[in-house]
């Protein structure tokens, strides 16, 4: 006799000792606080990051094998970006300030 229960056992399985809570619900719950709209801007600014390194670094797979290797790709990728917009917050002058206002 093997050990695996038989499939009317499997269906009449006991439910889980907590309360489960779906997370659309939990969402739905904090919807207009300050916390969730917090939390959704550094969202939003995380995945603009990654969207860039995607589109403009081809960003699309890790090269490098490992755990290590994936961990050095994307910290190359972070310095990259990070030059670049310390290179953008240098050389241009920032908007709505006359060029000559700008030291």
């Amino acid at each position: 006799m093997s050990s695996r229960p038989t499939a009317a056992a499997a269906t009449t399985l006991a439910p889980p000792p907590f309360e489960l809570e779906c997370p659309l619900w939990v969402a739905r719950a904090l919807l207009g606080t300050a916390e969730f709209d917090r939390s959704r801007d550094e969202r939003k600014k995380v995945e603009m990051r990654f969207a860039h390194l995607k589109t403009h670094h081809r960003f699309e797979r890790m090269r490098l094998r490992g755990l290590s290797g994936a961990r050095d790709e994307f910290h190359l990728a972070a310095i990259v970006q990070n030059l670049k917009t310390l290179a953008i917050r240098i050389w241009r002058p920032r908007p709505n300030v006359p060029a000559e206002c700008v030291t």
